[in-house]
């Protein structure tokens, strides 16, 4: 059969208009090669359980202490020790909890406190979105894993780089902070008279600053360090005239307002690119 190709091919004149389509029609195909596998990107490196163990407990008893500081402010609201408790076990969000007993001790309504509250502890249903696809939780345990999704469990989460590392940071996270979280929570309202002003134990800083500890390591790009640096402007300059937890809704838009702003920078870019 190649012989044959090759006397027809030959018996074309050269002159021929048609010669060269004649010559490609008639000239056998190349056999095709091995298609190339495709390279896989960088396997995560896991990280070990024990490390993961230590890291979360490290964040669930340094954030739970910070519990002290709920039950005093919110005994010095004029709510019962019950009440205390109740908003520990049941809310457990614990900047949604100061936002309500804060407003509660500044004179303000309850719906309108408890509205305020609700608003600021929209920001969990995000990050249950997001820790959704990341645990992929069975079904049945989802609406008791959903009572722990809040900043630190989260934080926590993220920071692991495989999933079995992210279901065990989540699980110890979530346990030991609600235990001793209802725990401190318990005692400073026993104990407020007797514990005294809480920014003198500095209670009221722990849970920001192991956050801001979370976080920190987990800023390596610019757009990351601009996001962060333009939600703290925005909530720091916020904080004197909206009322307690609207701040930090505000700071939430510094994420879509970057990205933004970095969506138009390299629209431009591509536009001088083709330009040239």
């Amino acid at each position: 059969m190649p012989e044959q190709t090759a006397s027809a091919s030959a018996d074309i004149p050269a002159d021929d208009p048609a010669a060269t389509t004649a010559r490609q029609t008639l000239a056998p195909e190349p056999a095709p090669g091995p298609v190339p596998k495709p390279v896989p990107g960088p396997v995560p490196e896991p990280k070990p359980d024990s490390a993961v163990v230590r890291d979360a407990l490290g964040v669930g008893v340094a954030v739970g202490l910070s519990g002290f500081a709920f039950g005093v402010t919110s005994a010095g609201a004029g709510l019962s020790v019950l009440q205390t408790c109740a908003l520990s076990l049941l809310v457990f969000t614990g900047a949604s909890q100061f936002a309500l007993v804060g407003a509660l001790a500044a004179g303000g309504n309850p719906f309108t406190a408890a509205a305020g509250a609700f608003f600021l502890g929209v920001r969990n249903a995000f990050y249950g979105l997001r820790l959704s696809q990341l645990l992929r939780l069975p079904g049945p345990v989802r609406p008791l894993a959903a009572q722990w999704v809040i900043d630190e469990t989260t934080a926590v989460a993220l920071a692991q780089p495989t999933r079995r590392g992210a279901r065990i940071g989540f699980t110890v996270t979530g346990l030991s902070l609600y235990l001793l979280w209802n725990l401190t929570t318990l005692a400073g309202a026993l104990g407020a008279e007797a514990l005294g002003d809480t920014a003198a134990w500095g209670l009221d800083a722990a849970g920001p600053a192991v956050f801001l500890a979370l976080l920190a390591p987990m800023l390596r790009t610019a757009t990351e360090r601009m996001v962060a640096g333009l939600a703290v402007v925005l909530g720091l300059g916020f904080l004197p005239v909206l009322p307690a937890g609207v701040p930090v809704l505000v700071a939430g838009l510094a994420a879509p307002a970057v990205l933004w702003f970095e969506g138009r920078r390299l629209a431009g870019t591509r536009r001088k690119g083709a330009d040239r």
